[in-house]
């Protein structure tokens, strides 16, 4: 569960990045074509990306930095925390998700019995139906809806709609739907999905201009049909666009060649977020004499131990969680003699894995206060009982782990 919201936090970044990008520098270019083909390729290749490691990642510190604080007579006793409520997130992004989705579907379900209550005909290779009513033209897949009167008198707006068709942009948005469902909070994704929109009107027109259709014409009737509504989420139609910025960009003169080339920026830059994303992995060198004193290893405990927060399924500790055990190191911890009459107190950070066979070994301090406070940290965590392992492709696996004990006198 949390490893899924990690992920879509990472790629949401990533799209949000990707979108940034397109906003302030391509959307005011004439490479339709190649706006169009990016956008979408460039929106899954952000929902591939997380799954890069540029880097190995390091154990996960417990529950997010548990601490365990020492008294000076009493075993320790836990500060209490308040965990993430990564429940309650879940379940308001799939009730975003959900909701989303029902939109979508209502909208579908709406414009098929639109559609149906027309009279279908073949024009120029794709499905024409003619509505009685006045009402604005849109176009779905491979089908055209358009009243009678616009198709008598604004043939324009007939092939409008066509070149929708020709250019199957009906395709473009049903791929996007799985990153509008996925990335609903995210309000980039609205705003790119309205620019692909756009973009598609952009083709359209300039593929009217191109059949011989006067421009001044054609834009004085897109100011005249400039007051109808859009109907249908999933459709493209003749008036759903920005009326300025259509007639802008017929207006505008071509853009240079060389703008093309500005999409590889974002190259490094995306490079560079990956590798912030993936923090170092903790190469220090275990003690050759330590190593030969610990447990021995099974032969599944020779790989590499995981990442706590990458494993599918979380090692427990004694039917709980990691503050389970973090409640059973504070009941075994005391509080070293001399550090008492020292005044010694500190953080001490302890790595260990968590073998295939559920055994905790390789104890070693990542940040240590002073000997005897680092030996008794390292003492109570090796004594661990055994934990329920972790697993992986359905398979148990070595897990890495992290843990912060704070030893401080009342």
């Amino acid at each position: 569960m949390t490893a899924f919201l990690l992920y879509i936090a990472r790629a949401g970044l990533y799209l949000s990045l990707f979108y940034a990008f397109y906003l302030l520098f391509m959307r005011r270019t004439t490479f339709f074509r190649l706006n169009r083909t990016l956008l979408m390729a460039g929106s899954y290749l952000c929902l591939l990306l997380p799954l890069i490691r540029l880097r190995s990642t390091d154990a996960a510190i417990a529950a997010s930095g548990l601490t365990m604080v020492g008294t000076g007579e009493e075993p320790a006793s836990q500060t209490a925390q308040i965990a993430f409520p990564w429940e309650e997130v879940l379940l308001l992004y799939v009730a975003g998700a959900v909701i989303t989705l029902i939109l979508f579907l209502r909208s579908a379900v709406k414009m098929s019995r639109f559609i149906r209550n027309g009279k279908p005909t073949q024009r120029e290779g794709c499905r024409v139906v003619i509505m009685e009513q006045d009402m604005p033209s849109f176009s779905w897949k491979r089908t055209v809806v358009i009243s009678r009167k616009d198709l008598q008198d604004n043939p324009a707006i007939f092939t409008h709609e066509l070149m929708h068709v020709r250019c199957r942009h009906s395709l473009d948005l049903l791929l996007g739907l799985p990153i509008q469902i996925l990335f609903w909070w995210n309000p980039l994704v609205w705003i790119a999905r309205e620019e692909l929109r756009l973009v598609h009107e952009y083709q359209a027109d300039e593929g009217v201009i191109d059949n011989g259709i006067d421009a001044t014409q054609y834009q004085l009737l897109l100011v005249r049909k400039a007051v109808g509504e859009q109907r249908f989420m999933l459709a493209s139609g003749f008036q759903h666009a920005k009326l300025k910025n259509r007639i802008t960009m017929m207006l505008k003169s071509t853009s240079s060649s060389w703008m093309r080339w500005s999409y590889l920026v974002l190259i490094p830059l995306l490079a560079s977020v990956m590798y912030a994303c993936n923090p170092t992995k903790n190469n220090k060198a275990k003690d050759p004499e330590a190593q030969e004193q610990a447990a021995p290893e099974t032969k599944a405990d020779i790989q590499e131990p995981m990442s706590y927060s990458d494993i599918e399924v979380k090692p427990t500790f004694q039917g709980g969680d990691e503050n389970g055990f973090a409640k059973w190191v504070n009941s075994h911890l005391r509080y070293p003699e001399q550090a008492k009459n020292d005044q010694t107190q500190g953080r001490v950070v302890v790595q260990f894995t968590i073998g295939s066979d559920g055994v905790v070994r390789d104890a070693q301090v990542l940040q240590g206060v002073r000997e005897d406070l680092d030996a008794e940290t390292i003492r109570v965590i090796s004594s661990s009982p055994t934990w329920e392992p972790g697993m992986q492709d359905g398979k148990a696996v070595p897990v890495s782990f992290v843990i912060p004990v704070v030893y401080k006198l009342r």
